[in-house]
């Protein structure tokens, strides 16, 4: 599981632009900003989904599925 908005807040931690996070993942920009739209769950294509996650993880950030607020992301390795 994969929310846009624990995409956004993971850039954000890491200082990433969506393009940075483009290049790293191996997905296109549109992916990317499309993914962070999504008001919940992302949809659409899973390896994109995969691939985007992992790469913000093997940066150092941990989703968190279910905090007090919600799902999120926080920073627990930096590189």
């Amino acid at each position: 599981m994969l929310f846009g908005s624990q995409i956004r807040a993971a850039r954000g931690l890491l200082g990433w632009s969506q393009k940075q996070l483009s290049d790293v993942a191996n997905v296109g920009l549109s992916t990317v900003r499309r993914m962070e739209a999504v008001d919940g769950l992302v949809s659409g294509n899973i390896e994109s989904a995969v691939r985007v996650r992992n790469a913000l993880e093997n940066a150092g950030v941990e989703f968190i599925e279910q905090g007090d607020k919600g799902p999120g992301a926080q920073l627990i390795n930096p590189l």
